[in-house]
């Protein structure tokens, strides 16, 4: 079964009560787009809060187009609060080497700033300038999108066009603001829906007109403020951003955010760009009002594709932790789209954890080698377009933990990204770099070669081992067992001898060929007679044969 379903945790976005903040250097903003008529309900400011009285609220059909990226096999990694300079250098030296097809970065608008410099200041902007933010200089982010490009990797923003911020202060670019007031954008009251909080996520009205944590909402049904979203975005992608994020989708009315993504593709198209690659934030753990399929059709009428993330499917991690002592591997043998009530695989955006789900619980990168067994999964499975988390090592059992920033100096600025030797080394306050961990950049080839095969001959041992095939192309077997397990299992590879991917593949050619590890024998009836160590895995491929 999968974890209970959660609420988005409010200490992470939390109020901003009397913040000390920090100025910065001044900044311009974005131009505007032509206007656009308004769509979806409008409610001007002063009326009753949301929530009082049956309203029927405009929906989109959930009609869709697939965005492509499970089918070929693709996978990102979201490179959480590194800066620019050092995410250009991963694309060079090991994102593109390694086949990751995009990464994600950290929301490069003007923020907020407040002492102890906590991550979540990322998510509360202040203008939309890209002058100054804790990843650095705009001239810094340019470079940084131009190079990953020239390496092959796709650069996704976070967007974050659902609030502003929770109170009042000098941004890190410098700008003076107020809550409901920040004129760099510029953004005044009205511009914002009436304020009040979300007291039920049974009551949709709630969820995406009132204010997430205390953040000031932005009226999304007025189109100038779906224009100045819009330019932020479109200014992104002339600049060569091939992706967004929209974080706290689920927060926004679906036909006021259509409207925004169409005014983003129809620029695109008219200026001869590619539409951009869209994925939106919808927590949706069943049992409340607003769910991911209410997003399903965002970009469609114009063109475009919107996938949607799946919470419940970090719910395999729970089956790796053996979460309360009852959930076994071997029940991922029944995995499919029906029976845990997930969305289709074309649609879906999957993790084991994201920023937000790390600092709650499930399997992290502290459980090091279940960590990467987990991602054997994630990435070995053919469902959804898998996202590889890669932040840097915190206390989780603690609020201010929870809350800590990313490695900075004494003067709270970000430090170079100097990876940790391992998960298991990585001490708080060090970037652990999840994505370089040797087996999870087996798997992202791993999932590359295999594209377009789907999964049969699933096995399991009634514990703690499962196994899959990828068609006639590729084998996964993994051992949670706290002892050794010796079984033949089913592969649908030809007879042979085959190299395991996880302990180095095959090496040289021809008559030389020979594995730099595990060596598994596939007999005349395709079985594969595994000798599995405990919690380990095996992966085999068609091109790892001797």
């Amino acid at each position: 079964m999968l974890s209970a379903p959660r609420r988005p945790a409010a200490a992470l976005r939390r109020a901003l009560a009397a913040p000390a903040l920090v100025a910065l250097g001044a900044l311009a903003a974005l131009g505007a787009l032509g206007a656009l008529g308004a769509c979806g309900a409008e409610r001007p400011v002063g009326v009753t809060p949301p929530g009082a009285g049956p309203v029927v609220r405009p929906t989109l059909p959930p009609s869709y187009r697939p965005s492509g990226r499970a089918a070929a096999g693709d996978v990102f990694v979201h490179l959480f609060e590194w800066r620019w300079t050092d995410v250009a250098r991963e694309c060079e030296l090991v994102l593109g080497p390694a086949g990751y097809r995009a990464v994600q970065v950290a929301p490069p608008q003007e923020h907020a700033t407040v002492a102890g410099n906590p991550w979540w200041v990322r998510y509360q902007p202040v203008s939309y300038s890209l002058a100054r933010s804790r990843s650095g200089t705009e001239a810094e982010f340019r470079d940084m999108v131009g190079r990953c490009r020239a390496a092959g990797v796709d650069v996704y923003v976070d967007a974050v066009v659902n609030h502003m911020t929770a109170g009042s202060g000098t941004g890190s670019a410098g700008t003076a603001y107020t809550k409901y007031s920040y004129p760099t954008v510029p953004y005044a009251q009205p511009d914002f829906h009436t304020p009040c909080g979300i007291d039920s996520y049974q009551v949709a009205r709630q969820v995406q007109d009132c204010e997430l944590v205390g953040l000031a909402d932005l009226n999304t049904g007025l189109a100038s403020v779906r224009q100045k979203i819009a330019a932020y975005l479109v200014g992104l992608g002339r600049l060569g951003v091939a992706g967004f994020r929209l974080d706290a989708a689920k927060h926004i009315q679906p036909v006021q955010l259509d409207s925004i993504v169409a005014l983003v593709n129809q620029a695109a198209r008219a200026e001869g760009r590619p539409l951009p690659y869209w994925f939106a934030e919808v927590i949706d753990y069943g049992g409340e009002a607003v769910t991911a399929r209410d997003y399903w059709g965002l970009g469609h009428a114009s063109g475009g594709a919107v996938d949607v993330t799946e919470f419940k499917y970090r719910g395999i991690g729970d089956k790796f932790i053996q979460k309360g002592g009852t959930q076994k591997l071997s029940e991922l043998r029944q995995f499919s789209e029906q029976s845990w009530q997930v969305q289709p695989g074309d649609k879906a955006v999957v993790f084991v954890e994201n920023h937000d789900t790390q600092r709650q619980d499930g399997v992290w990168y502290r459980d090091g080698q279940t960590y990467r067994l987990a991602h054997v999964w994630l990435l070995g499975h053919p469902y959804g377009y898998p996202s590889v988390m890669s932040s840097y090592a915190f206390d989780r059992s603690s609020g201010a933990g929870r809350d800590a920033g990313p490695p900075s100096d004494a003067s709270g600025a970000t430090t170079p990204v100097a990876c940790a030797a391992s998960l298991e080394s990585a001490a708080i306050g060090e970037w652990v770099c999840e994505h370089r961990d040797p087996t999870i950049r087996a798997m992202v080839r791993f999932r590359k070669l295999v594209a377009g095969t789907g999964v049969d001959r699933p096995w399991d041992n009634g514990g703690n081992a499962v196994a899959f095939s990828r068609g006639d192309r590729g084998f996964v077997a993994i051992s949670r067992e706290a002892t050794a397990l010796s079984a033949s299992v089913p592969t649908g590879l030809a007879a042979g001898t085959y190299c395991d991917l996880l302990t180095g593949g095959r090496q040289g050619t021809g008559a030389g060929a020979t594995c730099a590890g595990t060596r598994v024998v596939v007999d005349a009836g395709g079985a594969a007679r595994l000798a599995l160590p405990a919690n380990t895995a095996v992966v085999l491929h068609v091109d790892a044969r001797l």
